[in-house]
């Protein structure tokens, strides 16, 4: 198969608008702050890396932040804009001669201003002696550096360091949050790039899904899916390292990594858990689908699969700008512990299941996070927005309310893990609400997890992700039944949704 999809067009004016956001918002708190309006946003892009200390240089891939104002796919560029005039200027870095020679033709200056779209270009070795031109304030000109904490990974962004910084004044506090909180909410443009991601992500699960047979291995369900993205839908990169999962390994959340490198054989019965997502011009997806490998669903697995399916559904549902997503959360638990009671593996009152925590007990992470430029984006707990300490809760990356214009996943599951089964069966406090006859059976299960990119819209939402969900179409698919993907868009425009 090949597919109904090309790579979609980059539109560089994604950039000039996130520019144009940051600097109104920043004007903004300088203006309420009583601050004058001037100084320079300074952001250093990322570098090459190395393996180790070898020669062998990693695939380049830009710093989120600096991704998102310039839209550069080079290493080692430096972006500032004037907040007093507006202006945008690149620096780049001076190439020596024998570039062209190893790497290819060096380009002019002229070419990164026109291609990214900036007022002006120089080079790296210039940032002082232009940037103090270009100052309309007294004393040191000033910067404001990117420097704030990551809530999902607890790093710090890295401010930007160049010979002769000592020349300016320098803010460590304003610019993080202000460029967190833009990014948060996605424009037009921004929406289209993940839309993409999402087209071209749920095309290649459906050719996994189509190819998947007993006998062949994990990493060759990966290698369909990377190749299909990569080869119809130009994404050189992925969003984050994929999880192919089957058998009792779908039961690890994270499985896939070099410990655990996705090479187990596909045997007869076993569910499959395939957690990828292409990225696309810096842009992410993220997406989840869940089966049996011999295409056929047994009682068991369609138990486990629609109480998944059905917390998925109900969150979506209710899914509306204002919307707090820690309700959504404990909205997945319920539906998923009302759905493990009728088949059931539980016992008891669902309202007392719920408040002893039992949730979290079958799924341990949160139900979803904000998805743009990274796939863990940033801005889940702003300043003042405490994380939850319960168990399950405190997973969440984010307990905010929704708002129009946020992308945000939808990944509710369910998982049979001994490391937390046994103590929980083992607790007089919640022992009492296990069918310890029936739960045996879904010892070595492994797990489910239904995930989709889902944008908030002013009457609610629009599921990004065009995968098939329902067990009759999942099984018709692996049996070779066609499934009408069709190319999507989705537009905020004055505030109402539209789909073309």
């Amino acid at each position: 198969m090949g597919s109904s999809l090309s790579p979609l067009k980059v539109n560089y004016e994604v950039h000039v608008k996130n520019r144009e956001k940051l600097l109104k918002s920043i004007r903004q708190h300088l203006s309420q702050s009583s601050l004058p309006l001037h100084g320079f946003v300074l952001l250093q892009g990322g570098d090459e890396q190395t393996r180790y200390d070898t020669d062998h240089l990693e695939l380049f891939r830009q710093e989120s932040y600096f991704a998102y104002l310039f839209g550069v796919q080079e290493p080692g560029f430096y972006g500032a804009i004037d907040v007093g005039s507006g202006d945008s200027i690149l620096f780049a870095p001076r190439l020596p001669d024998e570039y062209a020679v190893w790497m290819g033709k060096i380009k002019k200056l002229s070419h990164f201003k026109e291609h990214y779209m900036v007022t002006k270009a120089y080079f790296t070795d210039e940032i002082v002696t232009v940037l103090q031109q270009h100052y309309q304030g007294s004393g040191k000109p000033l910067l404001f550096l990117l420097h704030g904490l990551n809530t999902d990974s607890n790093n710090f962004a890295k401010p930007a360091e160049f010979q002769g910084i000592d020349k300016f004044d320098k803010d460590l506090t304003i610019l993080h949050p202000i460029l967190t909180e833009c990014r948060v909410i996605k424009s037009e443009l921004e929406i289209e790039l993940i839309q993409y991601a999402n087209d071209i992500s749920s095309e290649a699960h459906i050719e996994v899904m189509r190819k998947a047979k007993v006998g062949m291995k994990e990493y060759q369900l990966e290698s369909i899916f990377l190749h299909h993205t990569y080869m119809y839908g130009g994404c050189r990169h992925c969003s984050y390292t994929c999880i192919c999962a089957t058998g009792d390994n779908s039961a690890v959340l994270h499985y896939g990594h070099a410990a655990a490198p996705n090479d187990k054989t596909l045997e007869d019965g076993d569910m499959a858990l395939l957690d990828m997502g292409a990225e696309y011009h810096f842009y992410a997806s993220d997406i989840t689908c869940s089966y049996p490998i011999n295409g056929k669903f047994t009682s068991d697995q369609s138990l486990i699969y629609n109480a998944v399916l059905d917390a998925h559904d109900a969150v979506i549902a209710s899914m509306k700008p204002g919307v707090s997503w820690v309700d959504m959360h404990i909205l997945s638990h319920k539906v998923i512990l009302e759905s493990l009671k009728k088949g059931h593996i539980i016992v008891g009152n669902v309202d007392d299941t719920m408040v002893a925590l039992l949730g979290s007990v079958f799924m341990p992470h949160g139900l979803g996070h904000l998805l743009g430029l990274d796939t863990h984006d940033p801005g889940g707990y702003p300043k003042g927005l405490e994380r939850r300490k319960e168990p399950g809760l405190k997973a969440l990356r984010t307990a905010r309310g929704l708002l129009e214009g946020m992308v945000i996943t939808v990944e509710p599951g369910c998982y049979f893990i001994e490391a937390l089964l046994l103590p929980a069966m083992n607790n007089p406090e919640t022992s009492k609400f296990f069918n310890k006859e029936v739960i045996t059976r879904f010892i070595g299960f492994g797990g489910v997890r239904i995930e989709s990119d889902v944008l908030v819209t002013a009457a609610g939402c629009y599921n990004m992700t065009k995968c098939p969900r329902e067990i009759h179409e999942i099984e018709a698919v692996m049996a070779g039944e066609p499934w009408p993907v069709k190319k999507t868009s989705t537009k905020i425009e004055n505030g109402l949704e539209s789909k073309a």
